[in-house]
């Protein structure tokens, strides 16, 4: 299939942060998923409500027992019983809410934790349904790695949003009015008073927002940078050791990460001082409170559980504010993945042919006709330039080309994976563009040169976990396949275990399987891509007894680099540079002395074909 580009040391545009801490559209639509467990929030908010209560009651409670009974049962006011008992209630009702607030503070935290695990597991099963539906040119611009990002870090990023933030905002609100108010009740002047540092607190919330904004976004880019050079080095470690490179890509390596440790040195400065600089504006507002409060204790106009009950809501009052740093931090974080998510939802999912149009396939004969096709992977870089044929039903097909000529992109077109941008593509006279594509796939076999294998046995590689396949089935597709012939000296036979990729097996056995894969869903069309090259000499000679029995039957498309391959074929199609150049049977070609002749020949003499191809047209 058409590759895609590597990695990138720049950022990427969906690494790019603009900095907003929160976007509206965004929570709109994380509250769509968020709407099924509406009763679990609320239910997680009235409780952290109800803990937020009893913990602004508590200082008025102590109040309480200071001014009504300390001080009146040591000034003689209140009789020393009546003191004691007052305390012995306040103590029990004190104790209750402490009680209280460990029951509520667990249920509140296991309910949010619950509903956000929901709503995560929702999203990766959405996410993971509709990566199924995009255009194979969605997965040819976007490397593996990151679309897994997005089903796993991105959601679970999500989920600190809906178990810690949200909620958390709402009651650091709550707690703020209510410790104003409660102040403002108490007296009003020493609010005031108490209120005098938030100039300097607004100023520097401000100025910290602005600065964790700025390395939030340098932190996320040096990480991007961090990741492209893994994913692209891992990836090539063969060249790297090969040539010898180590050394210097461990130094190249040491700089890129050292630049990631740099950023992320300024965050833990920032952090550092924002939160001990609050500290001292919290204490300066309680040495306020201290020096005019006991000034008006010593003047009798303020009482001494007031005094406390003031220094109390004022460290009440700035937590929520000295928490700031970790809500920012998970907020941005949160909406960053929340667009990341929301751009690859908002992928258009395979073109599929309107309703009133839509022709579904149940059988097909196996007709494939091009008119006048042109097509581009890009913009107008045209891989396959007015490219016209036609493969009876039950034809053997082979193109032959260099690399790069276009004959993956004809296979990739049969298959319905691109969208042409001229001409038109027949199967059975009827026009591609009106064939549901799940019709269409499913009277095809695909036999590609690097097979893919799933985790698992044999067996459910050979079905693709398809439990309408029997075992009978699978073992006489094996058997006629000349499969059975490897998998039979496997203790475990077909349940031998495969690991992804199937590395364990040789490129002759995979190669075996996918036959036998092919042949069990019994394609009306059969595509080989380059399916017989890089195979040892025994299991070639299966290989070769296998197709003649494959191929009977049904419509085959063959691509290889060896003419000794596809000399057989009903009709071989040369292309090259994205035009058909020459067709017409083996023998046909030969008698022609054309491109075909030359190509074949000078094959024969030991030269490549990528060679050959680019010297002679």
């Amino acid at each position: 299939m058409h590759g895609a580009g590597g990695a990138r040391g720049g950022l990427s545009e969906d690494e790019r942060v603009d900095g907003k801490i929160y976007d509206f559209k965004l929570i709109k639509k994380m509250s769509r998923f968020a709407k099924p467990y509406l009763h679990l929030f609320l239910a997680a908010l009235i409780l952290i409500l109800a803990v937020s209560s009893s913990r602004l009651a508590r200082p008025y409670i102590t109040k309480i027992a200071i001014d009504e009974y300390m001080s009146k049962g040591l000034s003689g006011e209140l009789p020393t019983d009546s003191a004691r008992k007052g305390l012995y209630t306040l103590g029990v009702l004190f104790f209750g809410l402490v009680v209280m607030e460990f029951a509520f503070s667990y249920l509140h935290t296991y309910i949010l934790n619950l509903a956000g695990k929901k709503i995560v597991m929702n999203l990766r099963d959405r996410i993971f349904r509709h990566i199924q539906k995009l255009p194979v040119s969605y997965f040819d611009k976007n490397p593996v790695g990151k679309i897994v990002t997005r089903v796993t870090n991105d959601t679970d990023s999500l989920n600190e949003m809906f178990t810690n933030v949200i909620v958390s905002l709402m009651q650091d609100i709550f707690v703020m009015i209510g410790v104003v108010a409660i102040m403002l009740s108490l007296s009003v002047r020493l609010t005031i008073i108490s209120f005098l540092v938030l100039p300097v607190m607004t100023l520097a919330t401000y100025m910290f927002r602005k600065k964790a904004r700025e390395i939030f976004q340098e932190i996320r880019a040096r990480l991007a940078n961090l990741n492209a050079f893994l994913a692209e080095h891992v990836s090539g470690m063969k060249l790297i050791q090969v040539f010898n490179m180590q050394d210097k890509k461990c130094d190249e390596f040491e700089k890129t990460n050292k630049e990631y440790y740099d950023s992320n040195r300024k965050r833990i400065i920032l952090h550092g001082l924002f939160r001990p600089f609050m500290d001292v504006v919290n204490s300066l507002a309680i040495a306020l409170i201290l020096w005019f409060g006991g000034r008006d204790i010593i003047s009798g106009i303020l009482e001494f559980g007031t005094l406390y009950a003031f220094t109390n809501y004022i460290n009440q009052f700035f937590q929520p504010i000295m928490n700031l740093t970790e809500i920012y931090n998970t907020m941005q974080s949160s909406m960053v993945s929340a667009e990341r998510i929301f751009d690859l939802l908002e992928e258009k999912p395979e073109p599929e042919p309107e309703d009133d149009d839509t022709i579904e396939l149940k059988e097909i004969r196996g007709e494939i006709e091009f008119k006048n096709v042109w097509f581009a992977y890009v913009g107008e870089n045209w891989v396959l330039k007015d490219v016209s044929f036609k493969i009876n039903p039950g034809e053997t097909a082979a193109f032959v080309g260099a690399t790069g000529a276009g004959k993956t992109s004809i296979i990739n077109l049969i298959c319905g994976f691109y969208e042409i941008q001229k001409g038109d593509i027949f199967i059975d006279g009827i026009n591609l563009k009106k064939i549901k594509k799940t019709a269409l796939r499913k009277n095809i076999g695909l036999v590609l040169q690097d097979v893919f294998l799933f985790s698992g046995d044999i067996e459910t590689n050979i079905k693709l976990f398809e439990e309408g396949i029997t075992f009978d089935k699978v073992k006489k597709a094996a058997e006629y396949v000349n499969a059975d012939y490897f998998i039979s000296r496997f203790p475990e036979g077909y349940k031998h275990p495969v690991n992804e990729k199937g590395t364990t097996l040789s490129a002759g056995q995979r190669q075996l399987l996918s036959f036998a894969r092919a042949l069990v869903f019994d394609p009306a069309i059969l595509v080989l891509d380059e399916a017989t090259s890089n195979i040892d000499t025994e299991t070639e000679i299966l290989i070769q007894k296998a197709l003649v029995k494959l191929l009977s039957g049904r419509t085959s498309i063959a691509i290889a680099h060896r003419l000794s391959t596809i000399q057989k074929a009903d009709k071989i199609l040369v292309i090259h540079k994205g035009t058909i150049r020459e067709s017409g049977s083996h023998q046909e070609l030969l008698e022609k002395k054309g491109l075909y002749y030359n190509l074949y020949k000078l094959q024969y003499d030991g030269e490549d074909i990528d060679t050959i191809m680019n010297e002679i047209a």
